[in-house]
């Protein structure tokens, strides 16, 4: 846990609010959150512990740490009668039933499965060779990225199954939060082919080249 040191603000940033929204949650009786506090505590414990292995950069750690305050904040702060998850940042599409674009709880997927597929071209980059294509890099990482979110919807269903009277939502809201997750998964790939790995990357080729 040495590298800790390196990332000491986002350390104490996440510290921070998990323990913030921790009390928010306790105090006003909303155990679904309390849920998904624990799951997050171990995500972030499961980080800490393996980061002199994964070597994570600052932008993973910092996309984790505001992925996780974005998730807390979408359940802990009120915004009229309901939560911040609910509220409707533009509305580009209304069929009701829940099915409206676009929430903050879609941007949040967003942004979180596009860190998540990061996080797994991170860990897949050591085992990437000259021969290898970066259009299979881009397919790999984006499968990679949705099957995450398809945990994370794992997740929300043992919330509903374990805790009466959620916000999770239906079918229309998962099948959203299925769609949001893939395009911050492609979106994250493209970002590592273009911008993240330019000095590597050669369109002409499509391949790595060696540094």
């Amino acid at each position: 846990m040495e590298k800790l040191k390196y990332h000491f603000g986002a350390v104490v940033f996440t510290i921070v609010y998990i323990i913030g929204f921790t009390a928010v949650f306790i105090s006003s009786g909303d155990y679904e959150f309390l849920w998904y506090v624990l799951v997050l505590v171990l995500l972030a414990g499961l980080v800490g512990v393996t980061i002199n292995r994964s070597d994570f950069d600052r932008i993973i750690i910092w996309g984790l740490s505001l992925w996780g305050f974005l998730h807390m904040a979408g359940g802990g702060i009120k915004v009229g009668s309901g939560i911040l998850y609910t509220l409707v940042l533009l509305p580009i599409f209304d069929a009701g039933n829940e099915l409206m674009i676009f929430k903050y709880d879609q941007a949040v997927h967003f942004f979180g499965f596009g860190v998540a597929t990061l996080v797994v071209y991170h860990l897949l980059r050591p085992y990437l060779s000259v021969q290898t294509k970066m259009s299979v890099v881009i397919v790999i990482t984006v499968v990679a990225g949705t099957g995450l979110g398809v945990l994370n919807e794992i997740v929300e269903f043992i919330a509903v199954l374990a805790i009466p009277d959620t916000n999770v939502g239906g079918y229309y809201n998962t099948a959203l939060d299925l769609v949001f997750n893939t395009l911050g998964a492609i979106a994250a790939a493209f970002y590592i082919a273009y911008y993240r790995e330019p000095k590597i990357y050669t369109p002409k080729y499509g391949a790595f080249k060696k540094n």
